[in-house]
């Protein structure tokens, strides 16, 4: 059976999973699928285009969770229009609609933020570093597609709608670099390469473990702080 472009996208991230972007080359991609690699060639120009392609379908899940966000808001309006038809008093019928959630039902008390990522743009970016760390050199990929204009384009165009371009940008940075430094992170400490804190010169014991450390929370600090300066008068 002849493969599809959706094949060799799937192969390339099963050959980046298994060795890391460094070894991610058309050859071995060809060879998971088992086929010469000129093959590939009828699918995609060259490296940088599948590269590319697999940064979208990275990002993938987090494109599906702003649609599913859309639709919900527009769900919303809906439900807004036709309790008002059916209400006379138009204030009472948007208190009606929206009373469950104001009170703590629906997606608030799921711990979601109301409208998710799609009206919430920390959430966006925790969803997107979510993405990237799932996949083995994911950040890398997805960093590079974006730096170089080849993939990933919704993403910043979708967050530059909820924060500006300029805020966009400096979030995406900030979430790339992020993931990028928790994936060297988990990569060094899978091979034992870590270092303990702890016997480092001059450091004891005793003393309290290093914040940063604990990259998550670490991660959620500085968008707050980003955030905050986006939301600042000027």
């Amino acid at each position: 059976m002849r493969n599809t472009l959706a094949d060799v996208v799937a192969a390339g991230l099963r050959v980046l999973d298994a060795q890391g972007l460094e070894g991610c080359s058309m050859r071995r991609v060809a060879a998971e699928l088992g086929v010469q690699p000129s093959a590939l060639y009828h699918h995609v120009p060259d490296k940088q285009t599948l590269l590319a392609l697999m940064a979208d379908e990275i990002v993938a899940p987090v494109a599906r969770e702003q649609t599913a966000a859309r639709a919900g808001a527009v769900s919303r309006v809906e439900d807004v229009a036709r309790a008002e038809a059916a209400v006379p008093d138009e204030t009472a019928a948007r208190a009606e609609v929206t009373a469950p959630v104001e009170a703590g039902g629906g997606a608030a008390a799921a711990g979601a933020p109301a409208g998710g990522p799609d009206a919430d743009p920390r959430s966006f970016c925790v969803s997107l570093r979510d993405a990237m760390l799932a996949v083995r050199d994911g950040a890398d990929v997805v960093a590079t597609a974006a730096a170089f204009r080849l993939g990933a384009s919704g993403i910043e165009r979708s967050l530059g709608a909820l924060v500006g371009a300029d805020g966009a940008r400096t979030l995406l940075l900030y979430t790339f670099g992020h993931a990028q430094s928790t994936q060297t992170h988990r990569q060094a400490a899978a091979f034992g390469a870590l270092v303990d804190p702890a016997a480092l010169p001059g450091r004891g014991a005793e003393e309290a473990p290093d914040p940063d450390l604990d990259l998550d929370a670490s991660f959620g600090r500085g968008l707050d702080i980003i955030l905050r300066g986006l939301d600042a008068p000027r």
